[in-house]
């Protein structure tokens, strides 16, 4: 397939952002074009996890009963083991009256997730051509003069407006001068799909040792989705040998050894990060940034793919309002609206992950947190419905909400 000369939006990055923006402006009949550097069906390390809130984008992309159809393993919950071995246990169906748009969240191999989103795309009208690189990015009065690479040949195209859905080391963002690395916290994961794994039930589970962490989930056809997530400063010993790095982390646990004793590595173990990185503002003229690459904390609340899918959603009306916009000062309004909106929807979120991430760092205040919330149930479905995108940040927040959980409740 030939590449085109000019297009009206150049999304760069084929994963669940970048799908996402392409679905929902395409399907307002805008010409997008998506590239990705890798060829599709292709692995990614991710923890897999689309919170219940997740399949309200779905469904609205047109995309929910084929990522249901195509086996997605249906997550009624989280539970949470502290280093002390206390756990916290939330229901995403709870008695605290929030609802999501499904009960469940739902957990599938990106391998099949990411290529049924770029389904939904090309179903919109987007068109999509997969082993395209970015080499450069030039500024013009409006829009972009773009160098890309195909099958080793060097192609110009003009673009009106450009969005970054390309990761944690977005060469948009690099390009665009708004690429920003975070010191705290500085972690990797060392991901990888097992058969066989003990005791693996309906809800996603979050074993913190005070070297690292790891999640556990099904993600549908027998498989689990095996995550470690250790500072970067402790990953040294997993160069060249990252099979062995965590089976040497498993064996250190014998809770979790157990539950690997008849278990096999069914994909090889791949690693990302580090993470923590933030753009200093999602925007510039004629273009903007969605998913990790505008903003990536910590794997730790799985809130990857469903702010990818949202972002996608919520930056379309902005890119259409910046495309019909008379002058490029018109433009710019319209991007910097959609960057304070997504600080506006997102910032609560962020308030909850950073508390999160200080007590996953500082395990005598994770231990302290999930012995009284191992006897707070409420305040735990609370907290879980809040990492499942259907609870507002604001309900555990509250002044009254954060000093219950940090005091134990009474004995009767």
């Amino acid at each position: 397939m030939s590449l085109p000369q000019r297009t009206q939006v150049l999304i760069v990055g084929g994963g669940p952002a970048g799908s996402s923006s392409a679905t929902f402006l395409a399907q307002a009949g805008v010409d997008v074009m998506v590239i990705d550097r890798a060829h599709f069906p292709r692995s990614k390390p991710c923890a897999e996890y689309l919170s219940p809130e997740a399949s309200r984008v779905l469904h609205a992309m047109g995309a929910l009963q084929a990522v249901e159809d195509a086996g997605a393993a249906q997550l009624t919950g989280m539970r949470v083991r502290a280093p002390n071995g206390f756990e916290i246990e939330g229901a995403f169906a709870a008695e605290h009256g929030f609802r999501g748009f499904r009960d469940r969240g739902l957990a599938l191999r990106r391998e099949i997730l990411d290529g049924l989103l770029l389904d939904r795309a090309r179903a919109a009208g987007a068109t999509v051509h997969e082993g395209v690189t970015l080499e450069a990015l030039d500024a013009e009065p409006r829009g972009y003069a773009v160098r890309l690479r195909h099958d080793g040949v060097e192609h110009d195209l003009h673009a009106d407006l450009v969005i970054g859905a390309d990761g944690l080391r977005s060469r948009v963002a690099r390009a665009l001068g708004v690429a920003r690395r975070s010191r705290w916290p500085r972690r990797l994961a060392l991901v990888a799909h097992w058969r066989g794994v003990a005791g693996i039930g309906a809800r996603g589970e979050m074993h913190v040792q005070r070297d690292g962490y790891l999640g556990l989930a099904d993600v549908g056809g027998g498989l689990t989705n095996v995550a470690l997530v250790v500072p970067a400063r402790l990953a040294k010993g997993a160069a060249g040998n990252a099979d062995g790095y965590v089976r040497d982390w498993l064996a250190r646990y014998p809770h979790l050894a157990a539950r690997f004793e008849h278990a096999e590595r069914m994909s090889p173990v791949r690693a990302t990060g580090p993470f923590a990185s933030h753009a200093t503002r999602a925007w510039a003229p004629d273009a903007a940034l969605v998913g990790d690459a505008a903003d990536f904390f910590d794997p730790f609340t799985g809130e990857g793919i469903y702010a990818a899918l949202r972002g996608g959603e919520m930056v379309a009306p902005y890119v259409l309002e910046a495309l019909r916009a008379p002058t490029a000062k018109a433009s710019a309004h319209a991007l910097r609206a959609y960057d304070r909106e997504r600080v506006r929807t997102f910032a609560g979120k962020w308030r909850v992950e950073k508390l999160i991430g200080l007590a996953v760092s500082f395990p005598a205040l994770m231990n302290h947190a999930a012995r009284v919330l191992s006897r707070r149930t409420d305040l735990a479905d609370l907290l879980i419905g809040v990492t499942g995108d259907f609870v507002p940040a604001r309900e555990v927040l509250r002044p009254g909400v954060l000093w219950r959980m940090l005091v134990p409740p009474a004995r009767s």
